[in-house]
C-alpha cells in the first residue's frame, strides 16, 4: 500500500507538533521523529532533544535518544541513522511514512500539547527555524486525521492547576520508569556477560587440575571462585528440586 505524499506528510507533522517545516529533509535530525513517538507514549526524554541541531554530531544524539525509546518500547524497526542524518528525501520519506502508520495504529487519542512538553521539558527549540508561533486561540484541538475521525492533538488542557501538576508529574514518572527499565536491562547484560566469563575461567582451571591437581595457583584461584561472604549460602539443588515437585 502506498504511503502518503511528502505534502501530506509535512501537513500532518506540522499540525501534530506545531512546527512548521517545509522539507521532509528536516526529519534528519531526528527531533520530530522522538516527538511523535512522545506523542503516542508521553515518556520520551524530550529535555534532552534538540530541535535546533545544525551537525551531523546532535542529530546522532537524537537518533539515539530515538534508538533508546525503539528499544524500551520493543521495537523491532532498524532505524537507518547513518542514511536519515545525511537528511536525504527519500531516506526520511520511507521512514516517517513509517512513523506515521505507526501513529495511526497506536495514538491513544488523548489530547497532547507538543509546545508544552518541548519547553516544560526543557526541550532546546529554535523558534525562527523549526517551530510556528502560534496564532490559534486556546483550548483548540489541533490534530492529524485518522480513521475515526479528527483526533485532538494540541491546545490548553482543560482542567485545574493541580491536575496540570499531577499530569507533569506522571510523565516525569514515566520517563524515570523508563530509564530505569533500560539500565536494569543493561545491568543484567553485563551480570551475564562477566557470568559467563566466570564459567570459563572455572571450567579450565577444573580440566588443569585434573592434570596437575597439586598447582597451588590454580588451588588459589579455584579458592577465590568458590568463596562467600557472610551470611550467603550455596543454594541446594537438592533443595531446589523438592521445592518444585508437586
Amino acid at each position: 500500500m502506498a504511503g502518503e505524499s511528502r505534502t501530506e506528510l509535512i501537513g500532518w507533522l506540522n499540525e501534530l507538533l506545531h512546527i512548521n517545516y517545509s522539507k521532509v529533509e528536516q526529519c534528519g535530525t531526528g527531533a520530530a521523529y522522538c516527538q511523535i513517538l512522545d506523542s503516542i507514549y508521553g515518556d520520551i526524554q524530550m529535555s534532552r532533544v534538540k530541535f535546533n541541531a545544525k551537525h551531523e554530531y546532535e542529530f546522532l544524539a537524537n537518533f539515539k535518544i530515538l534508538q533508546t525509546a525503539f528499544k524500551a518500547k520493543k521495537l523491532d524497526k532498524p532505524i537507518p541513522v547513518e542514511k536519515l542524518v545525511k537528511c536525504k528525501m527519500q531516506d526520511n520519506l520511507e521512514f516517517l511514512q513509517w512513523m506515521k502508520r505507526f501513529w495511526d495504529q497506536n495514538f491513544p487519542g488523548t489530547a497532547y500539547n507538543p509546545e508544552a512538553r518541548r519547553t516544560g521539558a526543557g526541550a532546546v527549540v529554535d523558534t525562527p527555524a523549526t517551530i510556528a508561533p502560534r496564532t490559534t486561540g486556546g483550548g483548540l484541538a489541533v490534530g492529524g486525521t485518522r480513521p475515526g475521525g479528527r483526533t485532538p492533538v494540541g491546545g490548553h488542557r482543560t482542567g485545574s492547576a493541580g491536575a496540570a501538576a499531577m499530569e507533569k508529574e506522571l510523565i516525569d514518572l514515566r520517563e524515570q520508569t523508563s530509564q530505569l527499565n533500560i539500565n536494569v536491562e543493561n545491568l543484567e547484560k553485563e551480570r551475564d556477560f562477566y557470568f559467563g566469563k566466570l564459567r570459563e575461567i572455572e571450567v579450565l582451571i577444573t580440566t588443569q587440575l585434573e592434570v596437575v591437581p597439586d598447582d597451588k595457583t590454580l588451588l588459589d584461584i579455584q579458592k577465590i571462585l568458590y568463596s562467600t561472604e557472610d551470611g550467603f549460602e550455596v543454594p541446594n539443588p537438592g533443595a531446589e528440586d523438592e521445592e518444585e515437585t508437586f
